[in-house]
């Protein structure tokens, strides 16, 4: 799957949450298409890992911005407009979860998940719509998840923000389409990431899940960044305000 070719060369991508799991392959894959990428992570020592493993060069550049902190995103855009001098797409890739259930949540719990999955999202989005709206085009990619439409034990909060990310979705899909800008998701079921590790590192569990998957295993990161990257091409131009589900089939039981 490598060798595929998206056409996106000297294209330039916003990748939240860019250091780890999704985010980190959908900038690798990007960085292969001769894209120019800019990761950002809350983290600092995190993101110098992801830029020394990445090894993009002059075609990337790492940023460390919590993205439910408006200041925060504005740096984040400022600093990638600055080094690149335009922004093709946005991969709203952040999300977070602490295992709990949304009737003995604390308020404070519920403000943070909400925070970093819904309110970065929208920020984000909202940044990006601005900048596209002024260049006539662009692409904004937020990644979902299968708990967006299926309730899931201890994932309850998370999968109502990402509810609300698939609605935004739809919802800046209509306000930016006069600008020839695409906003579109992608909802993954599970995927072998430390994310979601505490899952699919217990054999009974994986074994479970894998249990109510048609194709009979959980998704790699790639194959959730390759949708990703058809919906930052030119061959989506044509689709926007819609969610792809990458779950192996388990949403069509």
């Amino acid at each position: 799957m490598s060798s595929l070719s998206y056409g996106l060369e000297n294209r330039v991508f916003i990748i939240t949450g860019g250091s780890r799991g999704i985010g980190f392959e959908i900038a690798k894959l990007l960085l292969g298409q001769k894209a120019k990428v800019a990761i950002c992570g809350r983290k600092k020592e995190g993101l110098e890992s992801a830029k020394e493993a990445l090894a993009g060069g002059d075609n990337l550049l790492a940023i460390q911005a919590h993205i439910a902190k408006e200041a925060d995103v504005e740096n984040l855009f400022d600093k990638a407009l600055e080094y690149f001098g335009k922004v093709d797409g946005l991969i709203n890739n952040v999300g977070m979860n602490l295992i709990t259930s949304v009737a003995d949540a604390d308020y404070s719990l519920w403000q943070k998940i909400i925070e970093s999955n819904l309110n970065g999202t929208f920020l984000c989005s909202k940044k990006a719509g601005q900048i596209m709206r002024n260049q006539k085009r662009g692409k904004i990619v937020s990644i979902s998840s299968i708990a967006a439409r299926r309730s899931a034990p201890a994932m309850g909060i998370y999968g109502i923000a990402k509810a609300g990310i698939e609605m935004m979705t739809k919802v800046l899909a209509q306000e930016l389409a006069p600008f020839n800008i695409q906003v579109n998701a992608v909802a993954p079921g599970m995927v072998k990431t430390k994310f979601s590790e505490p899952f699919w590192s217990n054999k009974e569990i994986h074994d479970l899940i894998v249990k109510t998957i048609p194709l009979g295993r959980i998704a790699e990161p790639s194959d959730v960044a390759h949708p990703v990257l058809f919906l930052c091409s030119d061959a989506s131009d044509f689709i926007t305000g819609q969610t792809i589900m990458v779950d192996g089939g388990a949403s069509a039981i």
